[in-house]
């Protein structure tokens, strides 16, 4: 023992008070936190300290600030996924039949459902024995709740694509006569989709070129996505692809979003709804 206490620097009487120290409430409860924390990490790797801290608040009841969950994450060395950029797919068109004045401008904010929509369309591969594939989708999202509208998935970034996607929103929100907002990729600026959007009652609004940033939610919704289910997995098939597409975002409208008060979009949806 006496040489193990000369190799680590601390004197024999030191290293026996260290042993027999009683263990404080604060450290027991920090133990106590840390299995929990292991557990959500294990079940989701994707979630960094912040979303562990919601998760803790909401579904266990211990409330406790962010800088006590970052210090346990980095004692039982837990990170989240690594974030990557997204490239995006826009294909602006070289003769736009419409184009629509930056409305939205930025202002993300909403006051109720289906006042602002944003829509955009990404890519996604899947990888057979010689080939590489792609398949796209097209998502229509809600600024008040940021719940995903409608979606609609198809192996080419088409204009029927965005037609569905637009068609299935409408029809599942009949009443619904929002600012709809797009970048200006080919699909968005066809005077047809200008005209779907005139009959369905809504005013047009477009990213201005190259401001990926004025459809600012549109895209981190395609981060989230991606980094939580996508980025560092290969999909050899195309079933498997759309299946995990579609099981995420039934996942995120059930997913706590800070933004809004530690609710899911569809809890901030229905809260309107019951309140209204």
């Amino acid at each position: 023992m006496s040489a193990l206490c000369k190799i680590g620097g601390v004197c024999r009487a030191a290293y026996y008070k260290w042993l027999q120290h009683e263990i404080s409430a604060p450290e027991l409860e920090n133990r106590k936190i840390a299995e929990i924390v292991k557990t959500i990490h294990v079940e989701s790797p994707d979630k960094g300290y912040r979303r562990i801290r919601d998760d803790l608040q909401r579904y266990c009841q211990i409330d406790v600030n962010d800088k006590r969950i970052l210090r346990i994450c980095r004692k039982l060395g837990i990170k989240s996924t690594i974030k990557y950029k997204n490239k995006g797919c826009t294909q602006h068109a070289d003769k736009p039949q419409f184009i629509a004045e930056n409305i939205l401008n930025r202002q993300f904010h909403a006051d109720a459902p289906n006042q602002k929509w944003l829509t955009d369309v990404t890519e996604f591969k899947y990888y057979g024995e010689d080939t590489k594939h792609k398949i796209y989708l097209s998502a229509i999202l809600d600024l008040y709740d940021r719940r995903i509208v409608a979606y609609t998935i198809g192996d080419s970034n088409s204009n029927h694509l965005v037609f569905n996607n637009f068609d299935d929103a409408v029809a599942k929100n009949p009443n619904a006569h929002p600012l709809f907002h797009s970048d200006r990729g080919f699909r968005y600026t066809n005077r047809t989709f200008h005209t779907k959007i005139e009959e369905a009652g809504m005013t047009q609004s477009m990213s201005r070129v190259g401001k990926c940033i004025d459809n600012g939610p549109m895209e981190e919704f395609w981060g989230i996505l991606k980094r939580e289910r996508y980025y560092g997995k290969k999909f050899t098939d195309r079933d498997s692809l759309v299946a995990m597409i579609e099981d995420y975002i039934e996942y995120y409208n059930k997913r706590l979003q800070r933004k809004l008060g530690v609710l899911t979009p569809l809890e901030k949806h229905q809260s309107y709804l019951q309140a209204a």
